[in-house]
């Protein structure tokens, strides 16, 4: 991935952390969009030490004048974009009963709508370079389910369905779309689950351990290397065998 430059979103901690420095150990330029600026500063640092470019900034995703301005800053100050990684995503957990509108529009603008805006304006670089490569990082959840969960995998089953038709739509330019579905991944979204909520999950993990943010790194690395190249509209499970 020498010169290529990749734009990861959700990038400040866990699982977009560690796919910036994974890709930037590749060769890769990286730019870290995160709402927090300042961790993904941090995270930017971290890749500088490793001998490759990058630049962080503080966007919401959900916001289609951000989006749009951070694309053209970026495509300006490192001429092109060649990765794209969808990462940034937020959960509000409730029964659907006790499910407040607000939960459900700002879980669907983060992990949807935003998936939308960055692929929107990043395919139109990618569209004239006629090369690309699009990862967007959806969830088991999305595949079955999970209780308490109804906007967060009604989220992450749209990007699914979005990762699809957008391959057929770029696939003659170039440009290839693919989509990862995790498991239950160690990040701090998980951490703060209760104890009892871990072990039932555990027990549905044939592996029988938690996946790592590394683990997906691995795969995003694959999916947007030569070797990955005739890979498009597909999903991929990282999640130990649970689904």
């Amino acid at each position: 991935m020498k010169d290529k430059v990749a734009l990861v979103t959700g990038a400040a901690q866990g699982i977009g952390k560690a796919i910036g420095l994974r890709l930037a150990r590749e060769g890769a330029q990286v730019v870290l969009c995160d709402v927090n600026l300042a961790s993904a500063e941090k995270t930017a640092e971290e890749i500088r030490v490793l001998g490759s470019k990058a630049k962080a900034y503080g966007v919401n995703v959900a916001d289609a004048g951000e989006v749009e301005k951070v694309v053209g800053e970026v495509a300006r100050e490192f001429g092109r974009i060649d990765i794209l990684v969808n990462n940034a995503g937020i959960t509000r957990d409730a029964l659907l009963l006790r499910m407040e509108e607000e939960a459900w529009d700002s879980v669907l603008d983060v992990n949807l709508k935003g998936t939308f805006l960055f692929s929107k304006a990043c395919a139109k670089l990618m569209v004239k370079q006629k090369f690309g490569r699009i990862v967007n990082i959806s969830s088991v959840s999305g595949q079955r389910g999970n209780p308490g969960q109804a906007n967060y995998a009604a989220s992450k089953a749209g990007i699914i369905g979005f990762t699809k038709s957008l391959s057929k739509e770029l696939g003659a330019r170039g440009i290839t779309v693919n989509a990862i579905a995790p498991g239950f991944i160690q990040t701090a979204m998980t951490e703060n689950l209760p104890q009892d909520a871990k072990d039932s999950y555990l027990k549905q993990i044939p592996l029988g351990r938690m996946g790592t943010p590394e683990d997906i790194a691995g795969a995003v690395a694959f999916l947007c290397s030569e070797d990955g190249a005739y890979i498009s509209g597909q999903v991929l499970g990282i999640n130990g065998g649970m689904h």
